[in-house]
């Protein structure tokens, strides 16, 4: 089969790596891991401070608060690295990761693969009707599938997976939960730390606090006044630590209120063999079996009682749900196989 050249496009304000912290920048990491081990060129435009397998094209990274200037220099500088990458190099695909990516969209040359990483309200309305015969868009799950116009036109849905990796760390389990994430209002991660305390259990929060101005008042009103010395926030982990932290605590908190288009963290998670607690946001209900590898409650007293419930919940039976269900290696394999098909769409300016 014909080697490819794909350049993958991260969203511009946080870099790509092994231990980058949100999904669209994990997804983008395997595949570009994934493109260079099987010989195919892989390019990956980022934010300076990315790590990754292929040729980083790396765009100026964002230290201090993101202003709506600073934004939108942000996207020109994202812009001109795409055309410098598409005149350097005889790309195939170009694969968009960012939630705004349809501010940097290059003229058309080669096809252009969005996925759709986060909740479709997140994206603007006029989203598909862009007019544009060389884009392609995709969802990551039937659930968030189904919040899209029906007459959208949307490419067959490739759901995320979790590398098997997670899964062969074991560990005794200790008394606490886990919480991790972007800590920010939508993920909500001042329940979790209220079900601790309801349930006198430890917790640690993992996770950074990005330079937005929301979020950094969302952890000094909402986070900070919360934590105690059992209550704990440890900050960003990278994949070594947050495999050893997955896989020694009870369960894992998600009480999100975003609709989650899919969610790495619980498919990580139950591969750990650790069971997940999660409001029934997106396609949360969809990840866990509840009282099975989990439990989908409905509020923060839920989510205490359902802490002490994890307990009795096995955890072979989340590490099998994992394996069979979250594949990396099948994800990998249909994004291969949707770049090849697109590499063949003939490109009109």
């Amino acid at each position: 089969m014909k080697k490819l050249t794909v350049l993958n496009v991260a969203y511009p304000f946080a870099p790509v790596g092994t231990d980058a912290v949100g999904g669209a920048e994990q997804i983008l990491t395997q595949l570009d891991y994934a493109l260079a081990y099987a010989g195919h060129q892989s390019l990956v435009v980022a934010c300076e401070g990315s790590i990754t397998a292929g040729t980083l094209v790396a765009t100026p990274p964002v230290n201090g608060t993101v202003t709506e200037e600073r934004r939108r220099w942000n996207h020109e500088q994202h812009r001109a690295a795409i055309d410098h990458a598409l005149g350097r190099w005889q790309v195939d695909v170009v694969h968009f990761h960012g939630i705004d990516f349809y501010a940097y969209l290059p003229a058309p040359r080669v096809p252009l693969l969005a996925t759709l990483h986060g909740p479709r309200s997140w994206y603007p309305p006029e989203l598909f009707s862009l007019g544009r015969n060389d884009l392609f868009f995709h969802c990551v799950s039937a659930s968030q599938r189904r919040t899209c116009p029906v007459d959208a036109p949307l490419l067959p849905s490739i759901p995320n997976g979790v590398s098997r990796e997670y899964g062969r760390v074991r560990h005794g389990k200790r008394p606490y939960a886990v919480a991790l994430g972007r800590i920010c209002p939508e993920k909500n991660f001042h329940v979790a730390i209220n079900a601790a305390k309801k349930a006198d259990f430890g917790l640690l929060l993992a996770g950074q606090v990005f330079h937005w101005d929301p979020h950094q008042q969302y952890y000094r009103c909402e986070i900070l006044p919360r934590l105690d010395h059992r209550r704990l926030h440890i900050g960003p982990v990278g994949f070594v630590r947050k495999r050893r932290l997955l896989a020694a605590a009870r369960c894992l908190l998600l009480p999100s209120l975003a609709s989650e288009t899919s969610s790495l963290v619980a498919m990580e998670s139950l591969a750990c063999g650790t069971p997940v607690v999660a409001y029934p946001a997106g396609a949360l209900p969809d990840i866990v079996e509840h009282g099975k590898t989990g439990f989908i409650v409905e509020d923060e007293a839920g989510m205490a009682e359902a802490i002490h419930a994890a307990a009795e919940l096995d955890p072979e039976a989340c590490r099998e749900a994992a394996r069979t269900r979250f594949s990396l290696d099948r994800m990998i394999r249909r994004y291969f196989d949707l770049y090849h098909q697109l590499a063949r769409e003939p490109v009109h300016a």
